[in-house]
């Protein structure tokens, strides 16, 4: 009997789908994306479920819109009672595993995983839950500012940098463990990074990547907040834009960092492609964004294709 193709999901965290038109942009530094691009089949109008990182993967996990899942902001219970890929995938006999983030939110931190390799990066509780009751209401401990904006730059180490480093080492190791064949079941590993999600800080040997970069000012001008529409306008002043002095050299400081961290992604998977290959083992791939991204989908390893697609914010 044909053996099931083993899975692999890389997920990251906002990144945006206009870089990815067709695969990363010619001008970014992703060898490893753009190896996978060229084998891949592209989905150029796949859409993220919602804008907001808990319920664009529960969607992405359940094939269920927000409305349904119940999964509506970043302190909403993922239900344990609503099937994801992960049980769907037990059921036929597949080893489900985790390394990452998925931002589940309540007592329930695997929803079908088999095993969870590394913690989540974000509360599990409902300590992030808005009063609904005062929705013009800026919560300062909660909601995101324009801090990392202001302060966009180098770091050789943060929370995240750390995170995600643990995430690709034990994605790694897992198939190793994977190859020794002490399990016979076919496998479906899904590794989860957090960038490049700001804030915009990033190593140097990334930054410096994009020293010379024609894209560190958007193409496009900025929309005065008067001519937004009322949830942009909200976005706005839970942002706290009024009590910042968004400079241009702060823009570009912002855009090269967030460039150089899909550099960073980019290095990270093909750390774990590596492994893959050089352990003669192959899976279908699946690379997606959270939310406010891109996609790509098919099989890599020693004797395989790939396949890559794109998806975008609603």
């Amino acid at each position: 009997m044909t053996r099931k193709p083993n899975i692999l999901i890389l997920m990251v965290d906002q990144l945006n789908g206009t870089l990815f038109p067709d695969g990363p942009a010619e001008w970014l530094h992703t060898p490893n994306l753009k190896r996978l691009a060229e084998r891949s089949t592209r989905f150029a109008n796949a859409y993220t479920a919602s804008p907001l990182c808990a319920p664009g993967r529960a969607a992405f996990m359940s094939g269920q819109l927000p409305s349904k899942n119940q999964v509506y902001d970043n302190a909403a219970e993922f239900s344990s009672a609503i099937p994801t890929y992960a049980h769907h995938l037990r059921r036929a006999g597949y080893y489900t595993c985790l390394s990452g983030k998925m931002h589940f939110v309540g007592p329930d931190q695997l929803h079908g995983f088999e095993e969870r390799l590394t913690t989540d990066i974000y509360p599990a509780d409902f300590g992030w839950t808005p009063d609904y009751r005062k929705p013009g209401e800026r919560i300062d401990w909660w909601y995101h500012n324009m801090g990392s904006v202001t302060g966009a730059g180098v770091a050789e180490i943060t929370n995240q940098l750390e995170y995600d480093d643990e995430v690709a080492h034990h994605a790694a190791r897992k198939l190793y463990d994977l190859v020794r064949g002490a399990d016979a079941r076919p496998w479906c590993l899904t590794v989860s990074f957090t960038h490049p999600h700001d804030p915009y800080v990033a190593r140097q040997k990334y930054w410096d990547l994009y020293a010379d970069c024609a894209h560190l000012q958007p193409q496009v001008a900025a929309m005065p907040y008067s001519d937004q529409d009322a949830h942009s306008q909200r976005i706005f002043d839970a942002n706290d834009w009024r009590s910042y002095e968004i400079t241009a050299t702060m823009i570009e400081r912002s855009r090269r960092a967030y460039f150089a961290n899909i550099s960073y992604l980019d290095e990270k998977i093909g750390d774990i492609l590596e492994v893959l290959d050089a352990t003669g083992q192959s899976a279908n791939i699946l690379f997606v964004s959270d939310h406010e991204i891109c996609l790509e989908s098919g099989v890599f390893g020693s004797k395989c294709h790939f396949s890559m697609a794109r998806r975008a914010c609603l």
